[in-house]
């Protein structure tokens, strides 16, 4: 999800990645803040400090390989999201990716805002798809791999939606362009294909383990029914 350097330049075209940005991080501060009202400033804080350290970890530690505009990564929006609930796991993946350019990637810093916008707006898209998809009286360890799967699917393509746009925004709607990104759009149909097993496996382990419930690192929901 990484738009490779080269491909939007300029202060003008870069400016409109930096603008997108600033309104997708300020809506998840918002929500961030709306669950500290209610779990407590320390365990918001928490949860958004793990999920940055996992984010770091999955851009560093996961595969990851360069495919058309791109780059393939094993990101895990939804499983972030169902873990610590769509503030902190935005704020985190903002983190965790500004932590990426700063201490491994200095040449992805310039296109940080459209790589956030990219991570971020389909994360806070899935929240809302969630309150659809999964009844209140469903806790998140107890969903469906069919309400994974579209949860999953959904935010990969998102992802893929807004690397398009910021592909064909910086170098023009082409041949090349639309090859380029056929490329990056097939590549990531690993990734949706994996990662609600991974969800499954994380919620199903966080099952096991009731005595994190009173940790408070987690958002409630992983344990507890909405109603």
């Amino acid at each position: 999800m990484h738009i490779e350097p080269g491909i939007v330049v300029g202060a003008t075209k870069l400016a409109l990645g930096y603008a997108t940005a600033a309104g997708a991080i300020g809506y998840s501060a918002k929500l961030a803040l709306d669950m500290a009202k209610k779990d407590g400033f320390g365990q918001m804080t928490a949860r958004v400090l793990i999920a940055a350290v996992l984010v770091l970890s999955f851009f560093e530690i996961l595969p990851h390989y360069p495919v058309g505009v791109s780059e393939v990564h094993f990101i895990l929006g939804s499983t972030l999201f169902l873990m610590f609930g769509a503030g902190p796991a935005a704020i985190g993946l903002a983190l965790g990716l500004l932590a990426q350019g700063l201490l491994f990637a200095p040449a992805d810093l310039p296109q940080y805002g459209m790589n956030v916008t990219s991570l971020l707006v389909p994360l806070l898209a899935i929240s809302t798809l969630a309150n659809r998809i999964i009844p209140a009286n469903t806790a998140y360890t107890d969903v469906s791999y069919k309400q994974a799967l579209k949860l999953s699917t959904a935010y990969q393509g998102g992802v893929i939606a807004w690397v398009a746009f910021w592909a064909f925004y910086g170098a023009g709607f082409n041949a090349e362009t639309m090859v380029s990104v056929a490329t990056f759009g097939a590549a990531y149909i690993s990734v949706i294909a994996i990662e609600p097993v991974i969800d499954l496996g994380i919620l199903a382990f966080a099952k096991t383990m009731r005595s994190m419930e009173r940790s408070g690192l987690f958002q409630s929901r992983m344990y507890h029914a909405a109603i």
